[in-house]
């Protein structure tokens, strides 16, 4: 349950009478609405108010059947009435408890950006926690003609009525005219305040609402609707235990609220946080356990060594300038006996694209794959939507992809024969017996440093970035125990 969630299902019980325990002390409801309409009657009596023609007694009969009178008519609404309440309470229309209910003018008022001493109120300015973030300002001529209908009280309810139905909020001045959306009800002075607002925010007040006029996908709610709502009325005392006890849940909602959302950042985060740790083991050498018969690193590096000069003297690949040593200060962590740091440049050639003005590709798969950049690659995959007849930069099954300008980092394992790559891509290409899904996971683990390194006017990595990155090389056997174990850690991270 979420903390809106609780909100909606106390506020439910509250106007259910299921919130506090009922006082049989308590006057019922019933003797408070004889008080309240001997209220209205005397203000009608003053000339105060008019008298209402369509007044609503509500009358609940001992077989459970509820019977409205009302313009002279008796009928049965007991289909109407959405659950039981407790016997010393009553059900009304809200119109039977407020001794004002009026819409706000149906235009929108000229507001000021700086204070006049003139507000106004709209529901931009109601917040979903019942404040009041923010007053519109006016100037003297638009706030006179706004009050010129009825002037809001301190006290008074406003309610929105149009976009967001049901923000509710309690005026704490009366200098204040109504803006746009917006109506106002003046309760009874016999009423709480704050019970009636709880139930006019109400979540399945407001549903209820919706429902009964013309369904759920309403955008305004008329004065002529909500005067019919119906209302669960509890003996005076009660409202006041009843908000008593919501302001105190309150603020344990709240915080409540502030868990969730830490508990919901800490589950998105987690499975990435998760994957970053793993990596880091995998690279260190703390993933999978060492195997002492294992060929140590120092040997799997004297051939792969070997085989690069052979490369480069049958002119199979270009000699690349000397590498610089690496440093003890260099070196950011420790590895275990069996492996080796080494620069990447060492382990691998490394294939720059080339692009191609259009004419130079198409889209008839006329030629070989084109690879353009990180569209070409989703979550691991190679998509294929260019074809080139033209190719030069060619890379082969099996190197790794890895996008060098624009979007850095993103990486693929080629698993077509051949394809031509552009200058958004590099191909890494690993000399004998080293996995490139293992030069993969290092470079994913070390991916913030590699891309702290990017420079220029549409930012890039160059050559020398991968190939003076720092590598710790493990043994043959233990890449391809780690490159297992990682596949399916991932696999379940992504599982959960």
């Amino acid at each position: 349950m979420t903390a809106q969630q609780l909100k909606a299902s106390i506020l439910q019980l509250a106007i259910q009478g299921r919130l506090v325990p009922q006082n049989p002390a308590d006057e019922p409801a019933s003797v408070l609405l004889t008080r309240i309409k001997a209220e209205k009657d005397a203000h009608v009596k003053a000339g105060k108010l008019k008298k209402d023609k369509h007044e609503s007694v509500i009358i609940r009969r001992e077989d459970g059947h509820y019977l409205e009178k009302k313009d002279g008519k008796t009928t049965d609404i007991t289909d109407e009435i959405p659950f039981d309440i407790p016997e010393s309470w009553e059900w009304v229309r809200l119109s039977s408890i407020c001794i004002i209910i009026v819409d706000c003018p149906h235009s929108t008022p000229h507001y000021l950006v700086e204070d006049t001493g003139y507000w106004g109120i709209d529901t931009n300015c109601i917040e979903k926690s019942g404040l009041i973030s923010h007053f519109r300002y006016v100037d003297k001529e638009t706030y006179n003609q706004r009050i010129a209908r009825l002037k809001p009280q301190k006290g008074d309810i406003v309610f929105s009525r149009e976009g967001t139905i049901g923000l509710t909020c309690i005026l704490p001045d009366g200098n204040i005219c109504l803006g746009q959306r917006v109506m106002l009800f003046r309760l009874s002075s016999l009423m709480s305040l704050g019970y009636v607002k709880n139930v006019l925010s109400g979540k399945e007040f407001i549903k209820r609402l919706l429902q009964e006029n013309r369904g759920t996908g309403a955008k305004h709610v008329n004065v002529s609707e909500i005067t019919e709502a119906l209302i669960p009325l509890p003996p005076l005392e009660e409202q006041a235990r009843i908000v008593a006890k919501i302001e105190e849940l309150l603020p344990h909602i709240a915080e409540y609220g502030r868990a969730e959302t830490e508990l919901s950042k800490l589950n998105a985060e987690l499975p990435e946080q998760l994957k970053k740790s793993i990596l880091q083991w995998a690279i260190q050498g703390r993933l999978v356990p060492q195997d002492p018969t294992d060929e140590p690193a120092p040997e799997l590096l004297k051939r792969i060594k070997a085989e690069k000069a052979a490369l480069i003297k049958s002119g199979k690949l270009k000699k690349e300038k000397p590498l610089p040593p690496i440093s003890e200060d260099e070196i950011p962590f420790d590895i275990p006996d069996s492996w080796q740091w080494v620069r990447l440049g060492s382990i691998i050639s490394l294939i720059s694209g080339q692009d191609f003005p259009p004419s130079g590709y198409n889209d008839r798969q006329d030629g070989i794959p084109y690879i353009t950049g990180a569209s070409n690659m989703d979550n691991g995959k190679l998509i294929v939507n260019r074809w080139t007849k033209m190719p030069s930069s060619i890379a082969q099954q099996g190197d790794l992809l890895i996008t060098c300008k624009g979007t850095v980092g993103e990486m693929v394992i080629m698993n077509i024969p051949q394809a031509h790559v552009a200058r958004q891509i590099m191909a890494i290409r690993s000399i004998r017996e080293i996995q490139s899904k293992f030069i993969e996971i290092v470079l994913r683990a070390e991916m913030n440093s590699i891309t702290g390194q990017k420079n220029g006017l549409i930012p890039g990595i160059s050559r020398e970035v991968l190939l003076q990155l720092l590598f710790p090389l493990p043994p043959l056997a233990e890449q391809e125990r780690i490159v297992n174990k990682l596949k399916v850690l991932i696999s379940t991270i992504h599982f959960c």
